[in-house]
Parts: C-alpha cells; structure tokens; sequence
C-alpha cells in the first residue's frame, strides 16, 4: 500500500473513530470540551505550501463527520478561497506564524508583523489558537517571541508547544515525511514520556485498532505531505528526501 495518500489517511481517521476517539479542534480541546476519561484525536493540520491540498483534505474530514485546526502561513499557503471554504466547512483557523525569522530576528518587528498578520487572519475567522511555523532554514526559532510579549495580550488563549501537555497527550507527527522521525526535525518535536516507534500510517492505524495508544493524541499532518496523483506523490517524496538530508545536519549543528 502506497503510504501518504488519501486512502491511508481515511484508513488511519476511521480506525481512530472506530476504536472510540473523539476528534477535536485544537480550540475545543483547549477549552476543555470533553469528559474526563474520554479518548481524544486532536486533529491538526499545518497546511505549509500547496493550499487546495489542505482544502481536499478539510472535505474529507466533513465528509466523515470530523473538525480539524488548520493551521496557515502568511506566505506559500495564504490563499483566501482556500481558508474561506475550509472555516465553511465548520473547521477552526489558526495562524502558522514565523514572524521572527521574517524579519531576522528583530523582536519588535516581529511582534507588529504578528499583530497585523493575525488581525488578516480574523477577517476570516475568529483565531484564537496559533501555532510556530518552524522554519527549518532559518536560525531563528519563532517561538522566542514570546520571550518579550505575550500572545494572551492578543486574545490567543492556545500555541500547542505552549499550552498542550504532552506529559499526557501523545503527539504525532508527519514531520520529514515520517511519523515522529526526530533526526530530521529541526523544531517539531515536544518532550513527552511516550516513545512509540511507528513504521507507517497503517502502522498506527493498526495501533487504535488494538486499542494500544494513549487516552489524548495529537495527531499534526502537513496536507501537501499527501497526494493520490503519482507524479505528485513521488515529487513530494523526492523533494522531502533531499530536504532530510540538510535538516538531519541543521539538526545537529
């Protein structure tokens, strides 16, 4: 089975629904919009580049009865059609913001570029949960601006790396085109007790499947990650390959 296409990733959101998950936005699940004890699919999608990708993939969460997060940068994939039928589609928006590395690391300026960027973002959706674009190319790590100010000033209440404890929620993460492959993630990696070692998305699909996952997960894909046209697939593989091999040196720079 050819892996990071439409098909697995039904394959793995119906075996997570089947086994009793309840998905959640990241807003919902911050807000506490739960019971205790219950079993809980964050959904989150960092929709970096190829905006139509993110949106094919918002209509097939609707489709199967789910809301996700989307989470959009500024620049490769803004696009105002794209964002308007997602929040249509009843999902949550969120700001993906490397605001920091835009500007070279000038605080102030980083600040005013996030305030008038989200302010963008809210003439499409009432935001209020963001979320680090984590600019792997960059040596400037977003997250530092809030070091001198903070997001709640803004009316943000949630930023995952912040505000979700993963002592308790297992997160998952497509980052380099694998699932929690650590050595090629520069910045999307959290601390957490938990250690699974996930072979594909069939892998983990079979995991909620035996019911051997953790009570809270969040689960982050990046849409352009996952393509049917083979031609696309098999660029998208490629590009990431190479893009591995200088992350893993970053990685350890």
């Amino acid at each position: 089975m050819r892996d990071f296409t439409t098909h697995t990733y039904r394959l793995l959101l119906k075996s997570a629904l089947d086994a009793g998950y309840k998905a959640l936005m990241v807003e919902d699940y911050v807000r506490g919009k739960f019971r205790e004890g219950e079993k809980i699919f964050i959904l989150r999608q960092d929709a970096d580049r190829m905006p139509f990708n993110a949106l094919k993939m918002a209509k097939l969460q609707h489709d199967m009865g789910v809301r996700s997060t989307y989470y959009f940068r500024v620049l490769e994939s803004y696009h105002e059609p794209v964002m308007r039928g997602i929040v249509d589609l009843g999902h949550e928006l969120g700001y993906h913001y490397e605001d920091v590395s835009l500007c070279g690391g000038d605080l102030m300026r980083a600040y005013d570029s996030f305030r008038k960027n989200l302010e963008l973002f809210r003439s499409f959706y009432p935001v209020v949960t963001i979320c680090m674009h984590g600019s792997p190319m960059s040596k400037f790590d977003n997250r530092i601006l809030w070091k001198k100010f903070n997001y709640r000033d803004d009316g943000i209440i949630a930023e995952p790396y912040f505000d979700i404890d993963f002592s308790r929620v297992l997160y998952i993460t497509d980052t380099g085109r694998a699932w929690n492959r650590t050595a090629v993630s520069v910045r999307d990696k959290v601390q957490s007790d938990y250690h699974f070692n996930f072979q594909s998305t069939p892998d983990i699909a079979s995991r909620f499947t035996a019911g051997s996952l953790p009570l809270h997960i969040m689960h982050n894909v990046h849409p352009h990650r996952w393509n049917d046209n083979y031609l696309l697939w098999m660029r998208e593989l490629v590009f990431q390959n190479i893009k591995n091999s200088v992350k893993y040196f970053i990685s350890r720079s």
